[in-house]
């Protein structure tokens, strides 16, 4: 079995199967299924109804999930138009992340100059086999670079206080392949002998931080507390918090940050109690077209998913349980934007920077621009 094929990956290749197979997130953590993607159709479903989902791994499984384009139908694979036609769709399978089309565009890119079906579906698998370990390595060094952080914090406590850390949403190996952005220097300081603790935000209403961030530290034998969205503040106005650190969905340019609705008000209450808000991301993350975070599209989700919620009853029985009443309407975006000035600063696979443009480019100066000094 090839390191491709590794089911301790929320997404892997099958190669004795020819097809991508994932790790069903929805039904974690009661249930654990793998569902087998064979189209492009099943591609975009996974993704839409986020049986995947995390930034990297949105990204991946689309870079993967060009290979159905090609596969599923071998008489097409040499047709561009219809190829083109099919990478939009796939793309087009959630708005916010910026990941899918990076994804997508790559492998579309390696693809286009092959001259033969056999040798476009090579270069297919070659170039999503490369985003895949580039994104694993750069969560690696997000991680080391983070540790510092936690370390800073540890050595002023001392040794027997632990470190407390707020996250939100789930920003794990889970969302990212292996490691996650914002659990992995708390995985590389636990992994160092730190004493840390994680808040968990239970993060409604698909409670990806209560079923699937805690499932994750629970495995991994880090200590931890599952919290309501809504406690957060009150616990860092009582100095429960030392620090705060989240994923992102997409990071413009300057600074600003779209993550799980929600990371808004975190960063408010971090900042009204001078507690450090760090954001964690791989490069891949910057949109290095957008500036303004007001750009960034939302998805705005069913609202079935605010409206019901599932669980596990006595009965070991998952159980689908509508809370308000059956005639309230409700609304739902996933995402908000928190802008640049509440952000401490960003750890990436090439270092911690400030949060500003000047900074970011910096780090990643391929992407300077003229206009910026």
């Amino acid at each position: 079995m090839s390191k491709h094929s590794r089911v301790n990956r929320p997404i892997w290749f099958d190669e004795n199967a020819g097809c991508i197979k994932v790790i069903d997130q929805r039904r974690l953590p009661h249930r654990f299924e793998v569902a087998q993607l064979e189209t492009v159709d099943h591609v975009i479903t996974a993704i839409r109804e986020m049986f995947v989902r995390g930034a990297p791994l949105i990204g991946a499984t689309g870079a993967l999930g060009v290979y159905t384009i090609l596969a599923s139908d071998r008489s097409r694979a040499m047709d561009d138009g219809h190829f083109g036609s099919e990478c939009r769709r796939l793309k087009e399978a959630r708005p916010t992340a910026v990941n899918l089309a990076w994804g997508v565009d790559a492998v579309a890119d390696a693809v286009l100059p092959e001259k033969t079906a056999s040798d476009r579906i090579r270069a297919c698998l070659d170039k999503a086999f490369e985003i895949i370990e580039s994104e694993v390595e750069n969560c690696r060094r997000i991680g080391e670079n983070g540790m510092g952080l936690i370390e800073k914090i540890s050595r002023e406590k001392g040794k027997n206080e632990p470190v407390n850390i707020l996250t939100h949403c789930n920003a794990g190996r889970l969302a990212c392949i292996e490691y996650g952005t914002a659990t992995a220097p708390v995985y590389k300081a636990f992994e160092n002998g730190i004493n840390v603790h994680v808040w968990v935000d239970e993060t409604r209403p698909l409670n990806q931080g209560a079923r699937l961030t805690a499932w994750e530290l629970s495995g991994s034998g880090v200590p931890h507390t599952v919290i309501t969205d809504n406690a957060g503040g009150h616990l860092m106005q009582h100095s429960m918090v030392d620090l705060v650190i989240v994923g992102t969905d997409r990071t413009t340019r300057a600074g600003d940050v779209a993550n799980k609705i929600g990371t808004y008000l975190k960063a408010l209450a971090a900042r009204d109690n001078n507690i450090p808000f760090y954001v964690a991301l791989p490069s891949s993350t910057f949109d290095w077209q957008v500036k303004d975070g007001m750009e960034i599209p939302i998805e705005e989700r069913s609202p079935d998913e605010v409206r019901f919620v599932t669980g596990v009853d006595r009965d070991d029985t998952v159980t689908r349980v509508l809370v308000p009443p059956q005639d309230s309407p409700a609304a739902n975006p996933a995402f908000d934007v928190t802008p640049a000035h509440l952000v401490t600063g960003f750890i990436t696979e090439r270092g911690i920077c400030d949060a500003n443009e000047q900074a970011i480019v910096s780090l990643f100066p391929e992407n300077r621009r003229d206009d910026v000094s």
